[in-house]
């Protein structure tokens, strides 16, 4: 069984939607971020950068455990072992999907996480943070949204860890109030519309729920 060190947050959702689309089993530690849990010894021995999520899989691929953290890592480290289609075994379109997941992680993550920092989370107003990144998050989305008109999925003609990596991002850009709907991007919209359809998805969301 898969232990998975999550909170309710968008990376942490990554994991448990993909956990759930793969049908494996995996418990739930809870790491509670507001008491610093991310920084007792036994969670920084899984993870030394302090985040999450991490999991401890027992049956690695050696044959004995192995602790992983990144969530771009675990997602392609968990396709792999499963061999799912949800990440091509070669060509051109494994390196489509690990584009896009390249995408979310060096910018969709990134860029709505530090808009949403400085519209809610910022104890001063910064105007210059708040244009800067709602700005760069705009931009993201009609790249989102340019391929998305091409293609029924992030990374092409299927489903994949790059649409899992994304989804759980455009949960939380709409949690900024510059961003009330995603109605600018109606391909957006329509792809969010079949992720939401799928009951892996749902179920993963609310594991671990988020509370506000």
């Amino acid at each position: 069984m898969i232990e998975l060190y999550t909170h309710a947050t968008p990376n942490g959702h990554k994991v448990s939607i993909l956990l759930e689309e793969l049908a494996l089993p995996y418990k739930i530690h809870l790491v509670d971020l507001a008491a610093n849990e991310q920084f007792s010894p036994a969670f920084l021995a899984i993870n030394p950068n302090n985040k999450i999520p991490a999991i401890v899989d027992p049956d690695g691929p050696e044959g004995r455990p192995v602790s992983l953290f990144e969530s771009g890592a675990i997602l392609i480290y968990l396709a792999e072992k499963t061999r799912s289609p949800l990440l091509p075994a070669s060509g051109e379109a494994r390196y489509a999907v690990v584009q896009w997941l390249m995408f979310q992680m060096a910018g969709v993550g990134p860029m709505f996480g530090q808009a949403g920092h400085f519209t809610i989370y910022a104890k001063e107003n910064i105007p210059y943070g708040i244009e800067r990144y709602t700005t760069e998050a705009k931009r993201l989305l009609a790249v989102m949204d340019t391929q998305l008109t091409r293609a029924p999925w992030i990374a092409g003609d299927d489903y994949s860890i790059a649409d899992i990596a994304i989804f759980p991002w455009t949960n939380s850009i709409l949690r900024v109030p510059q961003f009330p709907n995603l109605d600018a991007w109606p391909a957006v919209c329509r792809w969010r519309e079949q992720m939401l359809a799928r009951p892996a998805v749902q179920r993963g969301l609310e594991r671990p729920k988020r509370e506000n």
